[in-house]
């Protein structure tokens, strides 16, 4: 016999790289795992078992385990394993960091929940930088970017700055030039030194509806010489006749170029089939519908648009009386709230901006149509009579085209039949008067304006709903068809977003339509939205708004 140590093995097969991997076996990994174990050790850290490291910092002591603050810190990583005395020191003192924070960060690590405030967060950012902590910074960003405002852009701007937060900064400043207008009637603006004041206004990515907001509003720029020479300058170029003005070339003559927000499309109110509170808004880029803030009363058959950064909502019926009311959404506060009442009660009225006013036009009062038209202005937060349209209009449609408001369709209530006629009013003259007829009648037409041209889409004359869309073009004064919508629909809402025409809900005549279709000029041609509205409205408002930063 052989022994043992000279015995020889005998030769094994050789296997397939698919065996060779069946007899490797695999590997699992156990987030739970993970859990409980951190979560027993910071049972030991409470209960002060196994501690091996005092951290102090204002008098307030924390008992922690090296190992742990290690893993999860490389400024505790590079303390402990280093040369430094602290690497074998009992207590360790952390300066620039308050007790408390330094408290809430070292639970953090054991733990991994942090809850960040307005209150904490400018003193966790900079501590969990020390620390570097780098999802507790990124936290920090990202409550502060959800949290600008055209009141703290500029404070938060001038903090991520400080603390090289690079990506945060970006987005104060982009927000400061997206809000301008705001922005420069508040405390933190007035707080800006001149050069800081310089470089902001001469950024071309600045968004302002006019130059002279810029300069209306600066008590800098009236009690600066310098800037008083700008704007002799400025009124020099001005005058010169447009073909000259390339003659006069400075970095200031160069026009801005804003970069424009995302929009978004607001849906207010409607029937669904009584009078309803629920608003909802439409995100393109994510094809996602979302409710906001509801009314503070049911609103139905409204006037509904944007001006000066709100959504306002006048006039119409809260299920059992027409109103003079009206409303205004503040999207960055998610919230509504009243502005004088208009003169007259009003529901199925049009309403639109022209200039810096808000025009309700014609409507139903309860007992006849109307044809008194009234503006507001944001500036003296009143309603004025301006005249009056020739005709009666309830359910009338309304758009504004190179600075005129034009008056389509609707029901006079007098001949009780639906109109096919179109007014325009001239803010100038203050006058009314009539343009080509469309080619049918059409009440409750959903109106729109894109590319210059006046929409006339749907609608419905007597109980024949329609489908069948005209366009109005004010050179030629001329209609023309186009192609039909999909769905027949009368008392939609309309708006127009990046070159094409959204119509929203209305009914058929039979139910309420959740649907929304889009008309694209360039082909011709009406689309179905993929995603439906949560309900079917008719008779909602509709407007389009700058989605939140």
């Amino acid at each position: 016999m052989e022994d043992a140590g000279s015995r020889k093995s005998s030769p094994q097969p050789s296997l397939e790289p698919e065996e060779e991997q069946r007899d490797a076996g695999s590997t699992s990994f156990s987030q739970a795992h993970m859990k409980r174990a951190f979560q027993l050790m910071n049972e030991l850290r409470s209960k002060k078992m196994l501690c091996d490291v005092l951290l102090a910092a204002e008098g307030i002591e924390i008992p922690a385990h090296r190992l742990v603050l290690s893993a999860c810190s490389p400024y505790f990583c590079a303390m402990f394993t280093g040369d430094m005395s602290e690497s074998k020191a009992q207590r360790v003192e952390i300066k620039d960091v308050d007790g408390q924070t330094l408290r809430k960060l070292v639970d953090y690590i054991y733990t991994a929940e942090i809850k960040v405030t307005e209150d904490n967060v400018q003193v966790l950012l900079p501590a969990a930088s020390l620390l570097q902590l780098m999802d507790v910074r990124e936290v920090c960003c990202d409550f502060l970017q959800a949290q600008l405002h055209p009141t703290n852009c500029l404070g938060i701007r001038a903090f991520a700055d400080l603390h090289t937060c690079t990506q945060l900064l970006r987005q104060a400043h982009t927000y400061a030039e997206l809000h301008f207008s705001e922005v420069m009637l508040g405390e933190e603006f007035l707080g800006l030194n001149l050069q800081q004041v310089c470089s902001l206004i001469s950024s071309d990515k600045l968004t302002v509806s006019s130059e002279e907001k810029i300069v209306e509003e600066e008590a800098l720029i009236k009690n600066n010489n310098t800037c008083k020479d700008f704007l002799i300058e400025a009124m020099k170029y001005h005058l010169l006749p447009a073909d000259q003005r390339h003659l006069m070339k400075t970095a200031r003559t160069r026009p801005r170029t804003p970069v424009s927000l995302p929009k978004v499309m607001i849906v207010v109110g409607g029937q669904a089939p009584k009078a309803i509170r629920s608003v909802e808004c439409y995100d393109i880029q994510e094809d996602r519908w979302y409710p906001v803030a509801d009314l503070p009363t049911r609103r139905c058959r409204a006037g509904v648009v944007s001006m000066a950064g709100c959504v306002y909502a006048v006039g119409g019926f809260n299920g059992s009386l027409r109103v003079r009311t009206a409303d205004a959404y503040d999207g960055a506060k998610d919230q509504w709230s009243s502005i004088p009442s208009m003169q007259e009660r009003r529901s199925t009225l049009g309403a639109a901006v022209l200039g810096e006013l808000l025009y309700a036009v014609g409507g139903f009062d309860g007992s006849t149509g109307l044809s008194s038209v009234e503006a507001y202005s944001c500036k003296s937060n009143e309603w004025v009579f301006v005249a009056p349209m020739n005709t009666r209009r309830s359910s009338v449609g309304v758009g504004v085209v190179e600075g005129k408001l034009y008056a389509v369709g609707g029901y006079d209530g007098a001949s009780r039949q639906c109109l096919s006629t179109v007014e325009v009013y001239n803010p100038v003259s203050n006058q009314w008067s009539f343009v080509a007829d469309m080619s049918t009648r059409r009440s409750g037409a959903g109106v729109g304006v894109l590319g210059g041209q006046l929409y006339a889409a749907g609608g419905h004359d007597g109980p024949l709903v329609r489908k069948s869309v005209e366009v109005y073009d004010p050179p030629s004064n001329t209609w023309r068809q186009v192609c039909d919508m999909n769905m027949c629909r009368r008392n939609a809402g309309v708006c127009a977003i990046s070159g094409l025409l959204y119509v929203i809900g209305g009914d058929d005549g039979s139910c309420n339509l959740s649907s929304v279709e889009y008309y694209n000029p360039t082909t011709d041609t009406w689309s179905l939205l993929p995603t439906n509205m949560s309900n079917g409205r008719s008779y909602a408002g509709v407007s389009v708004v700058d989605k939140p930063l």
